[in-house]
C-alpha cells in the first residue's frame, strides 16, 4: 500500500524561541519522570533535547533499561511500538502519529506467514524497520548494525529469510556467500534514492574524503560488487550502520567524510568531530517521517500525555522473543 508522505516543515523559530520549548520541555520531562529517547535522523533541535541519540539497537536497549515512567520516543512508529514490547510498564509517547516508514510498510504479517509456508525449514529474520505485528512473526530481529552477529548466530545449515530491506539483505548476501540467503523486496525510500551517481559526484568534489555508506543505500550493494571486481579501489570506503559511522569519524584521521544516508545524522557527526567536515552524498536524502516530529510536538506529548502507544499482549509476548535475541547481539 503505498501511502502520502508527510511534508517537511520549515520551522521559523528563533533560536531564543527554540532554546525557551527546550527549557519548557526539559523541565515537563522531570516533573512527569519522563525520559526523551531520539533518532539519529531526527531534527536537529529534537536531538538536542533528547536525553540520549542513537540508532535501532541502542535506542532499543537504552528502553528496555529505563527507570522513568514515560518514555517520549522521538522515532517513527515501529521504534515506539519496540520500546513498549521492551518496556511494558512504562507509558511510550509518540509525539506525532504520522511518523511512519515506508520500509516497514512494505511487509505484512500475512505475507510473512505465506512466505515461511514456502520455506518451512528456514530461519525467519527481520530487519527492526518492521511492525510489532511483523516482529511477532519472526525469529530473529536485527539491525544494520548488528545483521552479521545475528546470521552467524544461527546455525550455518540453516536457511534464512530476510525482511524487509532488500539493499541490506544484499549486503547479508555479499558478506556471508556460504549462506543461504532468501530477500524480500522492500526498501526505504529515502537510502533506495541515494545512488552511485549522487555518490560518485559528491567523490569528484571532495578528493581524499572518507566515504561512509550505510548498507540500506541504493548505491552500497553497487558498490560491495566493484570493489569485489576490482573496478573499485576500497580504500576510504566504508559500509556502516548509523552508529559505526559516527564512530569512524572519531577514529578515522581523515578531516572530511561523504555520509551516504538519512542527512539527520549530520547533526550528531558535527557535534561528535566539531574539526571535521560532513558532507551529505545527497542533499535530497530527507526523511519526511522522521522530520515530522517538531519541538512542539515533543512539548505537547509531555503536557497532555498524548499519542499513547500501546501493542496487543499476544503480539508483545511474541515480538518479544525476536527483539530480545536482537538486542542480545553485536556491540
Amino acid at each position: 500500500m503505498t501511502k502520502t508522505l508527510p511534508v517537511i516543515d520549515v520551522l521559523t523559530d528563533s533560536p531564543e524561541e527554540i532554546a525557551a520549548l527546550q527549557t519548557e520541555i526539559r523541565a515537563l520531562a522531570s516533573a512527569k519522570n519522563a525520559i526523551i529517547l531520539a533518532h539519529n535522523y531526527q531534527r536537529p533541535e529534537v536531538q538536542d533535547v533528547a536525553h540520549f541519540v542513537g540508532d535501532s539497537l541502542g535506542l532499543s536497549r537504552k528502553a528496555a533499561d529505563v527507570a522513568e515512567a514515560i518514555i517520549v520516543f522521538c522515532g517513527v512508529h515501529f521504534m515506539a511500538e519496540t520500546a513498549k514490547v521492551l518496556a511494558p510498564d512504562k507509558a511510550v509517547l509518540l509525539p506525532d502519529l504520522a511518523a511512519g516508514c515506508s520500509l516497514a510498510d512494505t511487509i505484512t504479517p500475512e505475507e510473512v506467514r505465506g512466505w515461511r509456508r514456502e520455506f518451512p525449514d528456514y530461519v525467519a529474520v527481520g530487519y527492526v524497520n518492521t511492525t510489532a505485528a511483523v516482529k511477532a512473526e519472526l525469529d530473529y530481529c536485527c539491525t544494520s548494525g548488528n545483521v552479521l552477529d545475528v546470521i552467524d548466530a544461527i546455525p550455518s545449515d540453516r536457511g534464512i529469510l530476510f525482511l524487509p530491506d532488500m539493499f541490506l539483505g544484499a549486503h547479508v548476501r555479499r558478506m556471508r556467500p556460504d549462506r543461504r540467503v532468501e530477500v524480500w523486496m522492500g526498501e526505504c525510500h529515502v537510502h533506495a534514492g541515494i545512488d552511485i551517481a549522487a555518490l560518485e559526484s559528491a567523490r569528484a568534489e571532495y578528493p581524499g574524503a572518507e566515504v561512509l555508506v550505510h548498507p540500506e543505500c541504493g548505491c552500497a550493494s553497487r558498490l560491495l560488487y566493484r570493489m569485489a571486481d576490482g573496478d573499485l579501489p576500497p580504500e576510504g570506503i566504508h559500509i556502516a550502520s548509523t552508529e559505526g559511522m559516527i564512530h569512524l569519524t572519531r577514529e578515522l584521521p581523515a578531516d572530511t567524510f561523504i555520509v551516504a544516508t538519512e542527512t539527520g545524522i549530520l547533526h550528531r557527526m558535527r557535534q561528535m568531530a566539531p574539526e571535521k567536515r560532513f558532507v551529505p552524498a545527497d542533499r535530497a536524502a530527507e526523511c519526511s517521517y522522521m522530520k515530522t516530529i517538531t519541538l512542539q510536538d515533543v512539548r505537547d506529548a509531555l503536557l497532555h500525555h498524548q499519542h499513547v502507544i500501546d501493542v496487543p499482549a499476544e503480539i508483545r509476548s511474541r515480538a518479544k522473543l525476536a527483539i530480545d535475541r536482537m538486542v542480545a547481539l553485536g556491540a
